[in-house]
């Protein structure tokens, strides 16, 4: 099994620094804090690491600087405190890094600019060129234009899919806790700190707990889920408490720090990643049984005959969920054919389809190379 120097050898890190330990629980900007982490980020780049920071406290900074003392609800109200929080953060990267003579850009991301493919090759091109001109990118969520939900989950789930994007070797997310334990350490004197598990243990969720304070999004679930995320890519997940004196340092050298996630199986093909993490489903394609055998036993492209049932609106090329009998999904694919056309010919071998449409765009529903299993 992996062993956190192992897990801390790899040359690509994509660190993710929560908004409670950035504002100090919602002080402000924590700037000696965040100088130290610098410093640490400095260090390693010096040792020939690349480094991406998902950085939270755009909302939070906004929050103080507003003179608001709680979240807002509303959408525009957290979209406001982000503009204005964001101008903080950033400006503070800027000095801290500054003083290594390093340079540093800012990167907002939507949700849309992963499951849209150009955008995310966009995106992927950009953060690689920023990093081989020795350029720190510091990430955050676009909180300011995003209108179905202000987040992508959290910024847990951001450093993941940052993760799978870049193909990193490993995604450390520090936060105020020390890991992830068997059960709640807030509630249970007991508790023990967990230094190494397997990804995507389920076992994991019962051990989580929820957001401990009323600044960040996330809990020890969120990092769970964007540890099972990176894993996709083969990244594996250090989660440590960001308070300890040179926790960056000290996991570059292979100190049990934290808690160690490691990936279940090999990695799969980046094009393969985007399709089972970073799309949104716009709809769903239903499978009889011999349909959903063939697909999940014999790796081939999903045909129409297969298919009885059509839900959602799509066009061809958007991302559907493909379940089985059962509802269950198997597996994720870019769809040959908008949901309308999908409709007339469900339950039709592929040589009928241009007499029903009067044309064939593609033989398959969902090509093999656009399916991924789950």
């Amino acid at each position: 099994m992996t062993s956190h120097l192992a897990a801390a050898s790899g040359q690509r890190w994509v660190v993710k620094i929560g908004s409670a330990l950035l504002t100090d629980d919602g002080k402000g900007l924590d700037k000696q804090a965040i100088s130290a982490w610098v410093d640490q980020l400095a260090q390693l780049r010096q040792q020939g690491v690349e480094i991406i920071l998902v950085s939270s406290g755009s909302i939070a900074e906004g929050l103080v600087r507003l003179g608001w003392t709680r979240r807002p609800k509303e959408i525009h109200n957290l979209q406001a405190a982000a503009a204005v929080g964001q101008m903080g953060l950033v400006q503070c990267y800027e000095e801290s890094f500054s003083r290594h003579s390093m340079r540093t850009a800012q990167i907002l991301l939507t949700h849309d600019d992963l499951t849209h493919r150009e955008r995310y090759l966009n995106a992927r091109g950009t953060l690689r060129a920023l990093v081989s001109h020795n350029v720190i990118p510091v990430v955050n969520e676009n909180d300011t234009v995003v209108t179905d939900e202000i987040r992508f989950g959290d910024n847990d789930t951001l450093g993941s899919l940052v993760a799978n994007l870049v193909e990193a070797d490993l995604l450390v997310i520090l936060t105020d806790q020390d890991g992830l334990c068997d059960k709640d350490p807030r509630h249970h004197a007991d508790a023990k700190l967990l230094t190494q598990v397997h990804a995507g243990d389920p076992a994991l969720v019962s051990m989580a707990s929820g957001p401990a304070g009323g600044l960040g999004s996330g809990g020890m679930l969120t990092k769970i889920q964007a540890a099972k995320l990176a894993a996709r890519s083969g990244a594996n997940t250090i989660v440590a408490n960001g308070r300890t004196a040179n926790v960056l340092l000290r996991l570059r050298k292979g100190e049990g720090l934290g808690t160690l996630f490691v990936p279940d199986q090999e990695p799969l093909l980046a094009r393969k990643q985007w399709l089972a993490g970073h799309l949104k489903a716009k709809g769903e394609l239903h499978l009889d049984a011999g349909a959903a055998r063939v697909l999940t036993q014999q790796g081939k492209s999903l045909l129409s005959v297969g298919v009885n049932l059509v839900k959602g609106d799509f066009t061809r090329g958007d991302m559907v969920l493909i379940q089985d009998s059962n509802g269950i999904t198997v597996a994720r694919g870019l769809v040959n054919y908008s949901s309308l056309e999908a409709l007339k010919i469900i339950g039709l071998a592929s040589h009928s389809i241009e007499s029903v449409l009067g044309y064939m765009a593609e033989p398959e529903l969902v090509h093999r190379d656009n399916l991924v299993l789950v």
